[in-house]
């Protein structure tokens, strides 16, 4: 049996997957007001904001070494097994928050599932290394990244309607049996890689294989791998490109974190609204974030095809992206009602991920295959660690209420992450050993 665009349907199951990924994470900041009544009754809002930043700050730290750990996984294993290892545990430990009983064991789920959870963004980067040559991967990364936002758009009114029928516990137990059901199609779908999956055409194969980075130097057998720059771990760390996008990483991811972790928080603070209506505004800034993704693909792609380089695309795409947050960031310091809000929330994550899913090529813009995981894995995991910072400092920075210095910090934030990108990585194109 031979499957047509086999690529492109590897990509949507990837992103059906971040879909699941950011319902199962972002099940806890929208059932929050629910879990303080039933188990943190005799707090203070100050406390309970405190007790929901410390659980957070736990998923970020087991998130952020999860991104390192199954960056290497993915590089070892592969795609396909790595895939089966992080979706099932981060699963389980969806299910398993529903016999949680305080802050310690509501910690112990969430740092099980970051380390799970982080292993959908290295494999999505590898996946996306594997099976799209270099012209295609903004916009396959668009359609991976966009599954974090539709994952955003669905989860929030999903799970406010689902707590009509089933209490807080059963929502995680059903929102983690949804991630085991997905295994079963991937287990069918991804067989191989491009090179000898049974189901490409050839046409196909060859068009994968062909349009990948150093594509002149694959021979007659279409081997390419002794031709590629897979350099070990100490001197992958010793290339300022390197750094490039592990600063950029740092300083980006946050603002998104911001965000995610925090919406349902500001709303329910800020406007007093309990999990229903939360689920009536939470949704919408997640449109944004959906329609950035694409268009940050898809204007990458079109630049390319227009015959730009690589160098020059993914540095005005990941510019106008930052520069299109920077002032909706400081907008949010007065922004008015709830709609205006989480619009102006919108026009931030429509510029976030913009710029993010060419910020996630670079790894395969600059090192060969075997070598992406690693570099995704710890850019990711220095990204993490930067949202950890964040996520630490908004109850002390919130703690009258006001959230502008936190929005301004993610201002400061998107202009270093340009600079990241334009000052260490001067021309962003497939390295060579300096040996």
């Amino acid at each position: 049996m031979k499957m047509k665009n086999l690529r492109w349907w590897i990509v949507a199951l990837v992103a059906l997957a971040t879909v699941i990924n950011y319902i199962d994470r972002s099940a806890l900041s929208v059932l929050w007001p629910d879990i303080v009544e039933e188990l943190f009754p005799n707090e203070s809002d100050l406390e309970r904001k405190q007790i929901y930043a410390n659980i957070s700050i736990v998923f970020i730290l087991s998130y952020a070494f999860g991104q390192a750990i199954f960056g290497k996984i993915f590089d070892w294993i592969g795609t396909r097994l790595g895939f089966v290892l992080s979706i099932g545990v981060w699963s389980l430990a969806t299910a398993a928050h529903a016999f949680a009983q305080g802050m310690l064991s509501f910690s112990i789920f969430r740092a099980v599932l970051g380390v799970a959870e982080a292993g959908n963004w290295p494999g999505a980067a590898k996946s996306n290394a594997d099976w799209f040559p270099s012209k295609e991967r903004a916009l396959a990364q668009g359609i991976f990244n966009s599954g974090a936002a539709i994952g955003g758009i669905i989860a929030i009114p999903l799970i406010a309607y689902l707590t009509v029928f089933f209490s807080w516990k059963m929502v995680f137990v059903v929102i983690g049996l949804v991630g085991l059901l997905w295994l079963i199609p991937w287990l069918i779908l991804v067989k191989a890689p491009p090179k000898s999956h049974p189901w490409i055409t050839e046409e196909e194969r060859e068009y994968i294989l062909s349009g990948q980075r150093s594509a002149d130097a694959i021979d007659t057998n279409n081997n390419a791998d002794e031709e590629e720059y897979n350099p070990s771990t100490a001197e992958l760390l010793s290339r300022k490109q390197s750094w490039g996008v592990i600063l950029a990483s740092a300083a980006i991811d946050p603002i998104w974190w911001l965000f995610v972790f925090w919406i349902p928080i500001y709303l329910n603070e800020v406007y007093a609204m309990d999990v229903k209506a939360i689920g009536i505004y939470g949704w919408v800034p997640y449109v944004g974030a959906m329609f950035g993704a694409w268009f940050g693909g898809l204007l990458a792609q079109n630049r390319i095809k227009a015959g730009w380089n690589v160098d020059k695309t993914r540095k005005l795409t990941i510019t106008l992206g930052c520069l299109i947050m920077l002032p909706a960031l400081l907008a949010m310091a007065n922004p008015g009602g709830p709609t205006t809000a989480v619009m102006i929330m919108a026009v931030i994550l429509f510029g976030f991920q913009t710029a993010i899913g060419n910020v996630q090529t670079l790894p395969s813009d600059l090192f060969g295959k075997k070598a992406v995981g690693t570099l995704s894995g710890f850019s990711g995991m220095a990204a993490k660690l930067g949202a950890l910072g964040l996520t630490a400092l908004v109850p002390i920075l919130t703690a009258d209420g006001n959230y502008t210095p936190a929005f301004v910090i993610g201002a400061s934030l998107a202009v270093i992450a340009m600079l990241a990108v334009w000052v260490l990585i001067p021309k962003i194109e497939p390295l060579k050993s300096n040996k």
